[in-house]
């Protein structure tokens, strides 16, 4: 039995590890082997590690917005299909317990992390590739034929690549930045050219406007980690002199963030229903259905039909447009739940955040994905996105295992004094 068990968890983590490498890649993949990990990974926990995790903040509340979310379907005037497929897209969160349970005991949560950035990193050379390839040459070839329309991107879009092509950078960078007190600098050049590479990407490839915004946000964050006030100040200035250099550099990086502000001025000329006239107007409607019933919500699952009702104007307008998805984290969740929901997953974040406040590089590595999905989700609903939720998911559980595993451990024992050596 002790054998079964030692062999169900060394397969529950290989799992674990396989589900973040295919994250990239292929959603079909990754939910088979969610499904084969949770198999292996639930008979190896005991009563006592779920109890010890659900009684903590970052363990809990993702369970608590959960059983919120199902008590939710009770007062939501939709069909009974609709609610279910609404409660669909909090079940992930119930993986995060789990996660932390089973990581707090295993030695592999650095594999995780490196198959993860190894698998970034092949979607990388295949994105540069492609975007020096002459465009019929990509469309003749049959496994990038469907992406061929999308410029540098070999599989899924651009908004995911964008996405984990910065948390691998600002992961090498933090990795880094470990390094320079030690001056390991042949390290510290072998770590900031990969993150080069990623963020070079990011300009001049495939850029994502949610990136934009969140990346000098980001470098803010995790300059404060390492030197406080003034790494902060000085990451900032950084980051705006780089964007500045992107916008000046990348034809294309320059094109798709002006391009906000032409799609911003046309919207709130004519109401036009472009990519940001859209966003504006999701956004506004949300305010005013969650207003509408700001303590407990319209019910799980009733996102699709608030916006159906909310309706109004021309055919083809941005005021005409109805939605399932309000692209703001915070209102998809307060339009089902209210203030009571958004309160709870705020919590949520916060407690994650904390989570990595300690020092050393897993702590650096799930504060960049707290942060990260925490900024992209006041622009998108990205806990419900399949690709952007479960790697928050895994992200948060396996490195806040990890963290959790090595504050466990006793600090190491001074070296002996040499005999004869008076301490």
């Amino acid at each position: 039995m002790t054998l079964d068990r030692q062999l169900l968890q060394q397969a529950a983590d290989w799992l674990a590890i396989a589900v973040v490498v295919s994250l990239p890649w292929s959603t079909s993949a990754s939910l088979i082997l969610i499904v084969l990990w949770l198999v292996a990974v639930l008979p190896t926990l005991a009563a006592a590690d779920m109890r010890r995790e659900l009684l903590t903040a970052a363990g809990g509340l993702p369970v608590l917005l959960w059983v919120l979310a199902a008590v939710g379907m009770l007062w939501a005037d939709v069909p009974w299909a609709e609610r279910i497929d609404g409660l669909g897209g909090f079940h992930r969160l119930l993986a995060i317990p789990l996660l932390l349970a089973q990581f707090r005991r295993s030695e592999f949560g650095c594999c995780a992390c490196y198959g993860f950035l190894a698998s970034a990193t092949v979607v990388l050379v295949l994105s540069s590739l492609l975007a020096l390839m002459p465009p019929g040459l990509v469309g003749r070839i049959p496994v990038f034929g469907r992406h061929a329309m999308d410029y540098g991107v070999p599989v899924k879009d651009y908004i995911w690549q964008s996405g984990i092509f910065l948390i691998c950078a600002f992961g090498l960078i933090g990795a880094a930045c470990e390094r320079w007190r030690e001056a390991r600098w042949p390290t510290i050049a072998a770590l900031l050219c990969p993150a080069a590479c990623f963020l070079v990407n990011i300009a001049f490839v495939a850029t994502s406007r949610t990136t934009v915004v969140v990346a000098p946000l980001l470098a803010v964050v995790l300059g404060y980690r390492y030197s406080g006030g003034r790494g902060a100040a000085l990451a900032g200035i950084v980051a705006a002199a780089l964007t500045a250099l992107a916008l000046n550099a990348s034809p294309y990086f320059n094109v798709r963030v002006m391009h906000s502000f032409t799609e911003l001025r046309t919207y709130q000329n004519s109401d036009a229903a472009n990519s940001t006239g859209l966003h504006m107007e999701y956004l506004k409607k949300s305010a005013a259905i969650v207003e509408a019933a700001p303590f407990i919500g319209h019910g799980t699952g009733s996102i699709a039909e608030q916006f159906r009702l909310a309706a109004s104007g021309d055919a083809g307008s941005a005021s005409a447009a109805a939605t399932v998805n309000p692209h703001n984290q915070i209102f998809a969740v307060a339009i089902e739940l209210g203030a009571v929901g958004a309160a709870v997953l705020l919590a949520m974040w916060a407690a994650h955040g904390l989570l990595f406040r300690g020092a050393g590089l897993m702590a650096s590595i799930g504060a960049i994905i707290v942060v990260q999905n925490f900024l992209s989700s006041l622009v998108n609903s990205h806990l419900f996105d399949f690709g952007q939720g479960w790697l928050y998911v895994f992200g948060v559980g396996i490195v806040g295992g990890t963290v959790l595993r090595d504050a466990q451990r006793p600090p190491a024992a001074p070296p002996a004094a040499s005999p004869g050596v008076t301490p």
